[in-house]
């Protein structure tokens, strides 16, 4: 049913951004400045945090938890796309609700914000060498890129069936690696928007590059997977199926 698909990405993205934003708000690994055991820290939170939802709420409604991973899903053809924009209003919904339990733990609950900004995305105060528009954009639309072509091609009839979850996650962590000293890393337009929303100042003046960048990063990630995916001459009926299947 859709409304359990639809509870189970706004739980999800929720999740996502309590737990491993918070991960990097609370300071896992004694983050100060995102870097050292920090920045190693909070890339393996998210890639822990998406890992085991992908495994939990993957069944239900394929864990996009991600609005540039709906927009690959529906621009390849592999989700209809009045379900997917549900999908991006709940995940939206999903992720303003997780910045504001983090803006209420900082502000009424006597947690310290050891990022200093709730765990927002930028680039002019995040990067020590001063990242300009350009490379911030650049970097978030690669990032976003790399990460959303791993999910549709780990997500397709022809991989290898259980190994969606680890890979994903695993991507996700990889990404933050690079990421995280250049943007804080976003590659998620709903991630980005809840804690800013909370935050204010730059992190609401910076915001519009890590809602456009990733939703681009998205659809030059679906030309990375046609490009990249084993291609038939004929799906057949048993590919077809799987396929189905594989996105129900």
């Amino acid at each position: 049913m859709l409304s359990r698909k639809l509870t189970a990405e706004f739980i999800g993205t929720f999740l996502l951004v309590f737990l491993a934003v918070g991960a990097a708000v609370g300071g896992i690994g004694g983050l100060r400045s995102f870097d050292g055991a920090g920045t190693t820290g909070v890339a393996l939170a998210f890639g822990f945090v998406l890992m085991g939802l992908a495994y939990a709420l993957g069944p239900t409604s394929g864990c996009h938890v991600n609005p540039a991973v709906t927009l690959a899903f529906m621009l390849s053809k592999r989700q209809e796309v009045k379900e997917g924009l549900l999908y991006m209003v709940v995940q939206f919904a999903g992720a303003t609700l997780g910045g504001f339990v983090l803006w209420s733990l900082v502000t009424q609950g006597g947690m310290i914000d050891r990022t200093g900004a709730l765990g927002t995305n930028g680039y002019s105060t995040v990067s020590g060498e001063g990242l300009n528009v350009l490379g911030a954009f650049t970097a978030e639309l690669l990032l976003t890129a790399a990460f959303v072509g791993v999910v549709l091609l780990v997500t397709d009839y022809q991989a290898a069936p259980g190994f969606a979850g680890l890979a994903i996650g695993a991507t996700l962590a990889a990404v933050h690696l690079v990421g995280i000293p250049l943007t804080g890393t976003s590659v998620n337009p709903a991630r980005s928007l809840g804690p800013a929303l909370f935050a204010g100042g730059e992190s609401l003046t910076e915001l519009w590059l890590f809602l456009v960048a990733p939703f681009l990063g998205g659809v030059l990630a679906v030309g990375f997977w046609m490009v990249a995916r084993p291609h038939d001459a004929k799906l057949g009926d048993e590919g077809e199926e799987a396929y189905e299947r594989q996105d129900s």
